[in-house]
């Protein structure tokens, strides 16, 4: 293996004919080196807040809840991501050079399995593979938010000046020498938990201002009168001194560009879709995953017991199923609030019947075949045969089934936090972006359409990868 395969994942691949691996491979290693230089101080600050964090919990639980926030837990996340995202990648890029050597020296010539034999098949479908770009795509994003995100998606900006701004505006700002205080003051104290305390209050001080280390004040115009520096707010006009300012890149401004513009509080909505990713995408993911669980779970146990725990499950199924869901989310929210993890939990429990009808199906006609009455008579458990022969023989239809219902959680909770049920302000969420600027929408569009394409784009993706996993995962297609 070459330098270039060493240290450029997928190079080697495309070198071989293996194009779309390689250069998936090759590309998203760059774009994640790109991001661990850009903000390899902020990287290096969060895994020592981590280093920190982990020692202090260990020595003094109290004093690390005084000084936990859950935006030091968001950068921890991140970097931890976006490390072992570039370990992935180069772990992978290797394996797959490793296995395209062997093909091409005819040392690989055993059978494949299902799962190697349904990638395969998957790889042909080229739009699928595409749409599962764009979602591996939007899901770094997510992790990354921190990292990635221009603005605090929070901060209400100068909105005099900042409010309404279209895409791709340039303002500029000036740069104050006062600094943004530290929300939780240092601590006197020369013990090992005492120098713990106040490396994560630093650290979490340089986090938590990274894109803003001084003060900025946003304007719309400014001139230099003696050694003062009078500046234009809107209708209104204020007077700096000289030594209150730091020079910037034009004097003493510096120029922020909104790229998806701004709502009506200032709010950089870039910013704002970013974050939102992580709210609507894992809701999305955790839904999902809980709820495929519980109707496997409950359609395995219907199918192969039968009997009298197939009558009761299967009539609690077809209550839930005629019982209208949004209606019965509504009830639940109305009554319990609306946070995040009941939100979680309603779509959870009011989505698992359908892949539990699914199940029961397969396992029925699956508990009558040869293999499941050798596997009886040889006396093995009913757990054994259960979890070794029924349930990865009903994964197909599953896990068809779980792409294809991501898509309409995402809707679902989209919908919820447009109708103001969902996730509340100001925690960014795509449904409650789109909610924000339905009143401007004519004038002002960017709010709601970027994080409308954003909602769009996913569901197809999803809907997209689920017909490519079906027809991989059908014999009839891979024939």
């Amino acid at each position: 293996m070459n330098l270039a395969d060493r240290l450029l994942p997928g190079f080697g691949l495309l070198r071989r004919g293996k194009r779309g691996a390689g250069l998936f491979l090759l590309i998203s290693s760059i774009l994640f080196l790109v991001v661990l230089f850009w903000r390899f101080g902020l990287v290096v600050t969060a895994f020592r807040s981590l280093g920190a964090g982990v020692l202090l919990f260990g020595l003094s639980p109290d004093d690390f809840q005084a000084v936990f926030t859950p935006e030091t837990l968001e950068f921890w996340i991140a970097a931890i991501y976006l490390t072992g995202a570039l370990a992935g990648i180069f772990f992978f890029s290797r394996r797959a050079l490793d296995n395209a050597r062997k093909e091409e020296t005819d040392q690989q010539r055993q059978e494949i399995g299902i799962a190697e034999s349904g990638w395969r098949s998957f790889k042909k479908h080229t739009i699928a593979l595409y749409a599962s770009v764009v979602i591996f795509t939007l899901y770094s994003v997510a992790f990354l938010a921190p990292l990635v995100s221009p603005f605090n998606p929070f901060q209400q900006q100068d909105f005099l000046v900042t409010a309404y701004q279209p895409p791709l505006t340039t303002i500029e700002a000036l740069v104050l020498e006062q600094r943004k205080g530290i929300t939780i003051p240092p601590r006197d104290d020369r013990t090992l938990s005492g120098r713990l305390t106040n490396s994560m209050i630093r650290d979490l001080q340089t986090l938590k201002h990274r894109n803003e280390p001084n003060k900025l004040m946003f304007i719309d115009e400014w001139r230099q009168e003696g050694q003062a520096v009078i500046c234009r707010q809107g209708s209104r006009e204020k007077t700096i001194p000289v030594d209150r300012l730091r020079t910037g890149s034009n004097g003493f401004t510096v120029s922020h560009t909104f790229v998806l513009g701004t709502d009506q509080y200032g709010r950089d909505i870039l910013s704002r879709v970013i974050y939102g990713s992580r709210i609507s995408l894992s809701i999305g993911f955790l839904v999902v995953l809980i709820s495929v669980t519980l109707g496997t779970v409950i359609g395995v146990s219907s199918g192969y017991f039968g009997g009298l725990t197939d009558n009761i499950l299967m009539r609690i199924v077809d209550v839930l199923i005629a019982f209208p869901a949004l209606f019965l989310i509504l009830i639940i929210i109305a009554t319990f609030g609306n946070s995040i993890f009941l939100i979680v939990i309603t779509l959870s429990f009011t989505g698992w019947m359908g892949v539990a009808r699914l199940v029961r199906s397969q396992v029925l006609s699956l508990k009558e075949q040869e293999f499941i009455l050798a596997a009886r008579s040889l006396g093995l458990s009913n757990m054994r045969i259960i979890f070794r022969h029924l349930v990865p023989n009903t994964l197909t239809p599953v896990i068809v089934a779980a792409t294809l219902r991501i898509g309409s959680i995402i809707l679902t909770e989209a919908g919820l936090s447009f109708l103001g049920l969902g996730v509340q302000p100001p925690t960014p969420s795509w449904g409650n972006i789109i909610n924000e600027g339905r009143d401007s929408l004519l004038n002002h569009w960017w709010i709601s359409t970027f994080p409308g394409i954003a909602i769009l784009s996913t569901v197809v993706c999803f809907n997209l990868i689920g017909d490519g996993v079906r027809d991989a995962l059908d014999p009839r297609m891979r024939a």
